[in-house]
């Protein structure tokens, strides 16, 4: 038995059938999603949204300027009428001509809009081309308002954009034809894949949807990831050590300490030998130590900056010397691990310990008088969300800094993501970077309000000064000689944000580098791939725009500039270290235990 499409091909009905079938099998699906949903955690609802107060001040503002310029706004307002009518006539003439064709111009082009239908077809092009329009005016309408404070209007602008990007017609199953396509193609396979998809990752987050960017199955850390040799060799509450085997039979006498953020995990430097920095280093002739922190549970709530200095970064730099019986280290500090590095190197500096030969920053903000795209996200009304929530549950959940991070580019970490699993029903893709990059963890409640009142709302390192362990830590006490290695494309920490912070340390010998691309890529780049290049300019008086015009461009990664500089700090060849010794005995292989270990929330 058959059936007749409307283009009058025969459709055989044993596929009708199974398309019911599949779409019976939605209807199952649907309870386990209404009962992850009734189970689902709750956070504090002040996090989803900014005060109400931002919008009304902008339509106080919009109104204001309604009242004092009215032909402007009525520009605005007629210029948006006029496309919508035109664009509605234009599809009216299409349909009465009795033919299935676009309009002769399809509009501006938009990566999300590659399916040819978008072009060619009179409803999906309506759709694409008003929302386009509808987007235009909203963008518009925002960059016209007048009268509010430069915060107001970042922020203003920012949520404005993620209504824009949620109103995508792509985003929704009705007005995606590459989802309906699959749909028919796959029989309606694809929706019952992407719901269990979607269920599954809800299920995972209890009941919060994180979007599942990699195929967690394909990696196993200290299997196929994280996999350079080495021993843990100390830990405590706070961190695992790890010494990482020599690949050299003679190794430089002063050893590293690297000291990655405690956001994420430490093996985005050891991802696979291809583009491991750990594995690079040591092959560099370095005895090389690398922390690994814990993951919070609620028993860390009282955990602040102090014990991070305290019984991380101190207690790490005391335990290497004493392994290597060396008088100082050379410590490398990763993101928010590099901002604590310029902070504990204020605190030796007021000690007098004088054990941190060099010091490496790695796309580390020191100055937060600009926060930059986090803007939105550093204003009072979500900051007493997040002490709100922290004074509840005791830490910082990573799920709630993943999504945070995720949305300020939400196309290509949201919305792109949940499409391919949930409406086209693929499996996420076995990237190893993506699966890092899930791989997110908690902060202690204490130490992320230090964080963000103390350096990021206040500035207080670059102010007055940053109060702690009975010190006040000034950004000028940075005194050791240092490389501080930025990434052009970089929107967690920007790399003009991060040239105001080096400007205003005190150290006499200071190398300041740009890499090409973002936050991760710009950092994790092999000279073998010859992919990324980098800038370098001496000449650190003036802003960073001036840097940028003096700056010399060199085609090749930035490792061999690094490795070069700090041969000239790090003393003598020596033979080749083992792990530990008598008082340091190996506690397990590398990649150790906290980096897998899940804490309970």
């Amino acid at each position: 038995m058959t059936t007749v499409d409307d283009d009058g091909t025969a459709v055989p009905a044993e596929h009708l059938d199974r398309l019911t079938e599949n779409l019976s099998k939605v209807e199952n699906l649907s309870k386990r999603l209404i009962d992850v949903m009734a189970h689902k955690t709750s956070h504090n609802p002040g996090l989803d949204t900014p005060d109400q107060g931002l919008f009304t001040k902008a339509a106080a503002a919009y109104w204001n300027q309604a009242v004092q310029n009215p032909a402007k706004i009525l520009e605005h307002q007629i210029e948006f009428w006029g496309e919508s009518v035109k664009h509605f006539a234009e599809a009216q003439q299409a349909l009465a001509k009795g033919r299935l064709e676009a309009p002769a111009d399809p509009g501006p082009k938009d990566r999300r809009f590659s399916n040819p239908l978008w072009e060619s077809h009179p409803y999906f092009n309506f759709i694409k081309q008003q929302y386009q329009i509808n987007a235009k005016a909203i963008e518009q309408a925002v960059g016209a308002v007048e009268g509010l404070e430069a915060k107001d209007k970042r922020r203003l602008t920012y949520f404005a954009r993620q209504i824009v990007d949620l109103m995508a017609p792509t985003n929704y199953l009705a007005t995606n034809p590459d989802a309906l396509e699959r749909a028919l193609q796959t029989e309606g396979q694809s929706l019952v894949d992407g719901l269990e998809n979607l269920i599954s990752d809800l299920e995972a987050n209890n009941g919060e949807l994180v979007v599942r960017l990699a195929d967690e199955k394909a990696f196993e850390v200290g299997g196929n990831i994280a996999t350079a040799p080495g021993d843990v060799v100390y830990r405590n509450r706070m961190m695992e050590i790890i010494q990482f085997k020599p690949a050299t039979d003679t190794v430089h006498e002063i050893p590293i300490v690297l000291f990655p953020p405690w956001i994420n995990k430490f093996y985005i430097l050891d991802l696979k030998p291809q583009n491991s920095l750990i594995k690079w280093i040591v092959e560099q002739g370095y005895t090389l130590f690398v922390i690994s922190w814990v993951n919070p549970d609620a028993s860390y709530a009282d955990i602040g900056m102090e014990e991070y200095i305290e019984e991380g970064f101190l207690t790490a730099i005391r335990e290497v010397k004493a392994i290597c019986n060396t008088d100082q280290v050379n410590a490398v500090g990763y993101c928010i691990a590099g901002t604590t590095l310029a902070l504990t190197l204020a605190l030796m500096k007021k000690r007098g310990d004088k054990s941190v030969k060099s010091a490496t920053f790695f796309t580390a903000l020191t100055d937060f008088s600009d926060q930059g795209e986090f803007t939105p996200f550093l204003q009072d009304d979500f900051i007493d969300a997040i002490e709100e929530e922290v004074a509840e549950t005791g830490i910082l959940r990573s799920y709630i800094m993943a999504r945070t991070f995720s949305f300020l580019r939400s196309n290509d970490l949201v919305y792109s993501p949940a499409i391919r699993s949930y409406m086209m029903g693929e499996a996420p893709p076995a990237f190893d970077l993506l699966y890092w990059n899930g791989d997110g963890t908690n902060l202690p409640g204490k130490m992320a309000m230090q964080y963000l009142r103390g350096l990021c709302q206040r500035n207080d390192f670059c102010e007055d000064g940053f109060e702690l362990l009975g010190e006040t830590l000034k950004i000028e006490d940075v005194s050791v000689p240092l490389m501080s290695i930025t990434c052009e494309k970089d929107h967690i920490a920007a790399w003009r944000d991060c040239y105001r912070g080096v400007q205003q340390m005190g150290s006499r010998s200071k190398q300041f580098v740009v890499s090409q691309s973002g936050h991760v890529a710009g950092i994790v780049n092999p000279p073998s791939k010859k992919k990324y290049g980098y800038y370098t300019n001496s000449d650190l008086s003036g802003d960073a725009s001036a840097w940028m015009e003096g700056a010399t461009f060199h085609d090749s990664s930035w490792w061999p500039l690094w490795g070069e500089w700090l041969s000239k700090r790090a003393g003598k060849q020596v033979p080749a270290r083992d792990a530990g010794d008598s008082e340091h005995p190996s506690l397990g292989p590398a990649p150790g235990t906290y980096v897998v270990a899940t804490p309970t929330t």
